[in-house]
């Protein structure tokens, strides 16, 4: 990939495209009208090249992922979100599942010989998941396995089960707090424009009660994700405005770990007159978050939702987090028609896919604690992960 100092002397470069350049390499925040502008303007070469200078100078070569499972307690689910392929309405629940208590504690405990870090819960909106259900479901998990950090549910849950037991939301955050949540997850985001998120998202929290449960969160102290839909009816300008107002929290609170963004898969939906956008649509995505996400440490390429391929490719364009081993636990983008109709990777899968690409592979706890470093770790198994031939971007 070009330098960012070739850049800088690339005399073919318009002016506006070369402030920008030069405001990266002098670590200074860019302008919501230059986050537009590089998704009209700048070229995948350009915008990859200044990513990359971002990320390697946050985290050089490493690259980070955990070891986790997801857990979906049931895909019914009280909403309609026209994007959405996973739940099913509960006037057709027969074609879904509903997990009690003790089905999803079952679960857990599959998982107890093995070297996992975190529980990944999210899943449908519906009354009998209630405050109780979590909050007792939180301190069961944490009593069986104390060491296993829970990351669970969206605003979109807890806005209604707060709504429901008639709770505020600095009250509920602090139930689930003291019950064992650890972090929050980064979904039910989708846009934020209140126009598009009442149109693909209605009847959901709100954009701005979505950004109020993550600031009460990270006011007791917590942190958690963020993350954007896009590819569907959207504009940039509502990207950049997306992001704009997450870049305004995370200057109040600092609460935020990491950035996904989520790609629109057009299976199975409401919405699946739409195309999706192309991979090279995706690098770029990723790159202008990792420009203008100046105070985000991280950014995730969610491999489950865009292929090993194009997650492969992503580390060279901003992406410094592959996510987790997953163990074929979430069905969410399999349902929509991702690349990944069975999601699951081995440790050594994961950590060969990176080192594939010229990166270091780092196992991280979900706070981004490092529990192993595998830059120079030799597997007993002498197995080589199929390294997928990548596909030429022209940049």
């Amino acid at each position: 990939m070009t330098s960012l100092d070739t850049i800088l002397k690339d005399k073919s470069l318009s002016q506006d495209l070369l402030d920008i350049a030069i405001k990266v390499k002098n670590n200074e925040r860019i302008t919501s009208e230059e986050g537009v502008l590089l998704y009209e303007k700048g070229s995948l070469g350009y915008v990859g090249t200044l990513a990359n200078f971002i990320r390697e100078r946050k985290h050089g070569d490493k690259t980070w992922f955990n070891r986790n499972f997801h857990l979906e307690p049931t895909n019914v689910c009280l909403y309609t979100c026209k994007f959405c392929s996973y739940s099913r309405l509960i006037k057709k629940r027969s074609d879904g599942w509903e997990y009690t208590h003790d089905q999803i504690m079952d679960i857990v405990k599959k998982y107890d010989d093995e070297p996992v870090t975190e529980i990944h819960i999210v899943g449908g909106v519906l009354p009998q998941y209630n405050l109780e259900f979590y909050a007792n479901l939180y301190k069961a998990i944490k009593a069986h396995r104390p060491d296993l950090h829970v990351k669970a549910l969206t605003p979109v849950e807890y806005h209604y089960m707060f709504k429901k037991a008639n709770v505020s939301y600095e009250e509920g955050m602090k139930i689930m707090k003291e019950a064992g949540l650890e972090s929050m997850p980064g979904g039910g985001a989708e846009i934020f424009d209140e126009k598009i998120h009442k149109e693909i998202a209605g009847g959901k929290c709100t954009s701005e009660e979505w950004l109020r449960i993550h600031e009460v969160w990270h006011n007791l102290g917590m942190r958690s994700n963020a993350s954007i839909l896009y590819g569907h009816v959207e504009t940039f300008a509502h990207r950049i405005d997306h992001m704009d107002r997450l870049r305004k929290l995370q200057d109040k609170t600092g609460g935020f770990q990491t950035f996904i963004p989520l790609k629109f898969r057009n299976q199975n939906n409401e919405m699946s007159y739409l195309e999706e956008v192309s991979a090279i649509d995706d690098l770029k995505n990723y790159a202008i978050s990792r420009i203008f996400l100046d105070n985000f440490d991280h950014i995730k390429a969610y491999w489950p939702m865009i292929g090993r391929t194009t997650a492969q490719l992503s580390l060279a364009y901003g992406v410094d987090d592959m996510d987790g081993t997953i163990d074929d636990t979430t069905k969410i983008y399999s349902m929509a028609g991702s690349e990944e109709q069975n999601p699951a990777l081995s440790t050594q899968e994961l950590v060969n896919m990176i080192k594939n690409v010229g990166r270091k592979p780092i196992e991280r706890d979900t706070l981004y604690n490092t529990v192993k470093d595998y830059t120079d770790f030799v597997f007993e198994d002498a197995t080589v992960y199929k390294s997928y031939e990548l596909p030429v971007i022209n940049k």
